[in-house]
């Protein structure tokens, strides 16, 4: 990686808490203000604005496939709470809804035949809708995508010097294959520039960080993040960052005949090489550990998971969460930031319980 993104690496404790600095040698406001926002390791959740499945549901669920069931047995709190209890990453699946109400007579219950309360008026307006999958995992702490927004705009400016907040998404276009399910709608280039018109309505200018904050004058945003150029903790502090966590055909569309990502709003989850590369997400962090490294070391934001579809806290398993840790990724998202004693005393945060550190691959105590 190219000097100059070294330049702000300094003699900073691993055990600094770099959201709320001791003030001990080495953890001062002045010293951790001046590593760049890509030499940090936070943490965040997975799917955080999903809610539990309700027991008549899961059991119809189970019965047809045990093993899905299991992976869709897990829920978080509403988004103010985990914002207060650290989460620094958040991800926000949605699905398309320009007319408003396509969504808002799931299947589900009625397959269960009971009505457990959960408010589907906010359905009916028009814009993106929050949900893990239409008709069976439906249900979010926060339905509507634009409202989600507002809520952690809310907490943002409340709390200003907070490390910057990466928020990623999933664009859910891909059909149930049950007899009944809605149809989604897909992502065309239409969609996306809705999605992206969701986003300016909320933030303001200057709240967030987006790709052409970051590439500046630099030809691609490729070589601006080689460079160095994401800003320092300082000017990042209480500022937001979007990332599309999809595939390339997917990325290719929000891209459309960009270079890099001009204009829009959310970098992309996207290979290395590309002239639009400033996030990647690689969430197998012992098959890929190697790779992450790698990505840190280039300048990379990276995203990874300490567990998924609910194994690790099944089986009491640390060995993810540690290799995840240990690599550099910059967030590493879990969906157990508290046990569920269901399973296990099984639990993802940073040692010390720190909201986020100095990164351990990119900065040298």
């Amino acid at each position: 990686m190219i000097a100059a993104l070294f330049a702000a690496a300094i003699a900073i404790s691993a055990s600094c808490d770099v959201e709320h600095p001791s003030g001990k040698a080495g953890c001062t406001r002045v010293a951790v203000d001046r590593l760049k926002m890509n030499q940090l390791q936070t943490m965040g959740t997975h799917n955080s604005y999903k809610m539990a499945i309700p027991p008549p549901e899961m059991a119809i669920i189970r019965a047809r496939n045990p093993h899905g069931a299991d992976t869709l047995d897990y829920s978080h709190e509403p988004l103010t709470d985990q914002l207060n209890d650290g989460a620094r990453q958040l991800e926000l699946d949605f699905v398309y809804d320009p007319a408003g109400g396509r969504y808002s007579d799931p299947l589900g219950p009625k397959m269960a035949a009971t009505k457990t309360p959960y408010d589907l008026t906010p359905l009916a307006k028009p814009g993106m809708k929050v949900m893990h999958v239409p008709d069976v995992d439906f249900r979010s702490v926060c339905p509507v995508l634009v409202d989600c927004f507002k809520e952690i705009r809310t907490w943002s400016k409340a709390h200003p010097d907070h490390v910057p907040i990466l928020i990623i998404f999933n664009l859910k276009q891909d059909n149930l294959k049950i007899p009944g399910a809605v149809s989604l709608l897909p992502f065309d280039a239409k969609a996306m520039d809705a999605v992206d018109a969701e986003i300016r309505s909320v933030f303001k200018a200057g709240e967030l960080v987006t790709p052409d904050s970051v590439q500046g004058k630099y030809k691609t945003l490729r070589e601006a993040v080689r460079a160095g150029a994401w800003p320092s903790l300082k000017q990042a502090r209480g500022k937001i960052m979007l990332a599309m966590d999809e595939g390339p055909d997917v990325v290719a569309v929000y891209r459309g005949d960009r270079k890099s990502l001009e204009g829009r709003m959310m970098f992309v989850n996207i290979d290395e090489a590309s002239p639009a590369s400033g996030y990647i997400t690689l969430n197998e962090p012992i098959k890929e550990h190697e790779r992450i490294q790698s990505a840190v070391k280039a300048g990379i934001i990276v995203r990874t998971r300490a567990d998924a579809d609910t194994w690790e806290a099944r089986k009491n398993d640390t060995a993810p969460r540690e290799a995840a840790f240990s690599s550099g990724a910059n967030f590493v998202s879990t969906d157990y930031r508290h046990p569920d004693l269901r399973f296990s005393r099984y639990e993802a945060r940073l040692p010390d319980a720190l909201v986020a550190r100095p990164n351990p691959v990119d900065v040298k105590p």
